[in-house]
């Protein structure tokens, strides 16, 4: 997997190049000569990540149907509204 570097000059005036490198490897973009931020394509990024696991996701879980959840009552005593 082939690394290109580009600088955040090269990276503004030509981001199709860019795109095109990220497709076969991380591209790392320098600012003034210091790795600053990385391009990667989607799908390599999903594979880092490991996926999606998105909040959505996760609590549409079938197994999490079979987590015990007993959330303990509040001790908190609630005051009536005073209209002012």
């Amino acid at each position: 997997m082939p690394i290109t570097t580009l600088t955040s000059r090269e990276f503004n005036q030509d981001t199709a190049r860019a795109k095109k490198a990220a497709a076969h490897g991380p591209v790392i973009v320098t600012d003034r000569g210091t790795p600053s931020h990385v391009l990667l394509s989607y799908e390599r990024y999903l594979a880092l990540s490991g996926g999606s696991a998105d909040i959505v996701t996760l609590l549409g879980m079938p197994e999490a149907a079979e987590i015990d959840f007993e959330p303990p009552r509040s001790a908190l005593a609630g005051k009536a509204a005073r209209w002012a």
